[in-house]
């Protein structure tokens, strides 16, 4: 168990693990799944599984509306690759800036749900619209944390050419 958990990248744990531990988490309650509470490596499973569903979601269907709208811009990959091998933080960045989206796909969803299931979704936030609040105001602060890093990024690509 500790040799599957050494293998696992910072890149797995904070844009699959960790995105999906917090959904599978705050959604218990309508989420019902037959994992007992200590079969550790299932339930491992299943953060990481549904994480990287949360983080393809983000990446297939958050991502291109946002750049359409402009609210992020890209450097071309080429340029990317080439900046990185200059300053291989952009690497660290990227990560860091995939986290972000992944993250503000998650509150996505779950704004989704509590809009669509309400009180009874996520107990944990709160009754009323609390839930509802404190998941739009964690959306739009991971959002525009995206969009800070993409900038940030974008200038050190622009600034090894």
């Amino acid at each position: 168990m500790n040799e599957l958990v050494n293998k696992i990248s910072s890149y797995n744990i904070f844009n699959y693990l960790f995105p999906g531990a917090i959904f599978v988490i705050l959604t218990k309650g309508i989420i019902h799944y037959p994992i007992e509470e200590t079969d550790v490596l299932a339930r491992l499973f299943l953060y990481y599984f549904v994480g990287m569903v949360i983080s393809r979601v983000g990446s297939i269907i958050i991502e291109p509306p946002l750049k359409w709208m402009r609210f992020i811009r890209f450097r071309p990959y080429k340029e990317y690759v080439s900046a990185s091998k200059k300053d291989p933080k952009l690497e660290l960045l990227s990560e860091v800036n995939n986290t972000y989206r992944t993250l503000s796909s998650l509150f996505a969803i779950l704004l989704v749900i509590e809009l669509y299931a309400h009180d009874t979704a996520i107990p944990l936030l709160g009754h009323g619209r609390a839930g509802t609040i404190i998941l739009a105001v964690l959306l739009l602060m991971f959002l525009l944390a995206y969009r800070k890093q993409t900038r940030f990024i974008t200038q050190r690509i622009e600034a090894n050419s």
